[in-house]
Order: C-alpha cells, then sequence, then structure tokens
C-alpha cells in the first residue's frame, strides 16, 4: 500500500471511494466542495493506492475555532475506505499519515467526529476536555480533538464548520 497526496486524476476515484464507503453522494460531494473553499490544503488530502487502484481517502481542511478571538484548526472529514479493503488498517495507515504531515505544517489541532473506539488509539480525546464544544448535539466521547506539536491553551471555544458540512 502506498499513501500519497491526491492529483487532479484522482478526483473521480476518491468520490466512488466515498461513494462507496457511506453508500450515499454527501461525503463525495462535501470533498468536492472543500477542494473549491478557502479551507482546502492539498497536502493534507491523502489517498491510499492497493495495486494501482485507489482504495481509501482522508481530508483535514480549515475549520473554525470562536472563542476571544477566532482561529483556523483542521477538521478530520471524511475518511473514507472502501468496503472490501475496511479493517486491514488502511484507514489507519491514512490517519497517521494524515497526522505526521499535519505536525509537519506546523498545525496546531484536529478535531473529528467519530467513534471514539477508533480514534482515541491516535490520541483524539473528548474536546471537552480542552474546552471545545461541538456546534452538535452529540454525546461527549464521539466530539473529539488530538492537539499536535503547535497546540496552545488558546485553543479553545466553539468549533464552526463552514457551511460545505451542512448537508452531510
Amino acid at each position: 500500500m502506498d499513501i500519497r497526496c491526491e492529483s487532479s486524476a484522482d478526483y473521480a476515484a476518491i468520490a466512488e471511494v466515498n461513494i462507496l464507503a457511506f453508500g450515499q453522494e454527501n461525503e463525495a460531494r462535501l470533498v468536492e466542495e472543500i477542494r473549491c473553499s478557502q479551507g482546502y490544503i492539498p497536502q493534507l488530502s491523502l489517498v491510499a493506492v492497493v495495486d494501482n487502484v485507489i482504495v481509501g481517502h482522508i481530508l483535514f481542511s480549515y475549520i473554525d475555532l470562536i472563542a476571544e478571538e477566532s482561529l483556523q484548526v483542521l477538521g478530520l472529514a471524511p475518511l473514507a475506505v472502501i468496503p472490501q479493503f475496511q479493517r486491514l488498517g488502511i484507514g489507519s495507515a491514512l490517519v497517521e499519515a494524515g497526522l505526521e504531515k499535519a505536525n509537519a505544517l506546523n498545525e496546531a489541532l484536529v478535531i473529528v467526529l467519530g467513534h471514539p473506539h477508533f480514534y482515541t488509539r491516535f490520541g483524539f480525546q473528548p474536546s471537552v476536555n480542552y474546552k471545545i464544544t461541538s456546534p452538535f448535539p452529540v454525546p461527549e466521547d464521539v466530539f473529539m480533538v488530538k492537539p499536535l506539536q503547535n497546540y496552545q491553551e488558546k485553543y479553545q471555544g466553539k468549533v464552526v464548520y463552514p457551511p460545505a458540512f451542512s448537508d452531510v
């Protein structure tokens, strides 16, 4: 398996991975909308390739953290692996590679809405532990943060997702 940054030639395959993984087109549309936004970070849209076929995708993009000041942090969404390649470590490898790249880019914090059993193994913790609140009425353990090397205590407040996320 190879993990690399996406290229424009990968867009259709990435859409297909998201549709197959989620059983709907919402996440594929989300990826397209993020690519056309100010929050898009090309170095943090990664694909997993097996035998020259894209089987997984992860996207980190900028979202806002609002308190006394507005700060940009990373949102992890979506993470998708086509069903026949799930539970083989591909999603985990994508998360690890993405977190490593985010650290190398001097980002401070990653936020995810996801399964605690999966994300806690990468160091994600409930956001309330960092005085960060979710914009959604979800259980505390599913809205998580992962502080990176440049994390500072000023990173607290309420998360605000861009409009692209409203249809997911």
